[in-house]
């Protein structure tokens, strides 16, 4: 009888990924139309205006009032984008800023970005990202019609990002 060996793979399923790449930025009136042109120049993909849907007395915002725009990439253009822009934080990203699922940072200036032109008609403006992250299985969760539960363990830890990030982009973790 011939021995037969066992090769330990790791699971497939507990692979983590990228799922999307978030760019924002908050503003009202002419600025939002900066904000907007910035991430269309930045991205390459045209953004979209959010609308307040609460009303908010104290900081004048009202439902319908165009407050943001955002811009959502996924696959490769994210990845791409995603080592662009951490290029403008010389590859360096604070741990308090990571989060299970997900971790978030901020552009103070887009001319900060490394290949990225001053445009007189934007100005000096900044904007969020945030880099979500996933496995497989989750659409069991999003589907709508027989959803089901999700447990903590299918969801991305702070520790796996930072092995990712470290691993595939070369990340350097504060």
């Amino acid at each position: 009888m011939k021995a037969q060996t066992k090769q330990i793979t790791q699971n497939v399923m507990r692979s983590i990924f990228i799922e999307k790449v978030l760019l924002s930025a908050g503003a009202i009136d002419d600025e939002l139309k900066k904000a907007s042109k910035l991430l269309n120049i930045v991205s390459g993909m045209k953004s979209q205006i959010i609308a307040s849907q609460k009303r908010i007395p104290d900081f004048n915002v009202r439902p319908g009032l165009e407050v943001g725009t955002r811009v959502t990439l996924r696959g490769q253009k994210a990845i791409d984008l995603l080592k662009r822009l951490l290029g403008a934080l010389e590859n360096q990203i604070p741990k308090s800023q990571i989060s299970d699922n997900h971790f978030s940072f901020g552009i103070k200036e887009y001319i900060e970005i490394p290949g990225m032109e001053y445009q007189r008609d934007i100005g000096t403006r900044g904007f969020n990202v945030t880099v979500v992250f996933a496995r497989a299985g989750l659409r069991v969760k999003r589907k709508k019609i027989k959803s089901g539960h999700v447990p903590k363990k299918q969801f991305v830890t702070k520790d796996e990002i930072i092995r990712y990030m470290e691993e595939n982009f070369k990340t350097k973790i504060n």
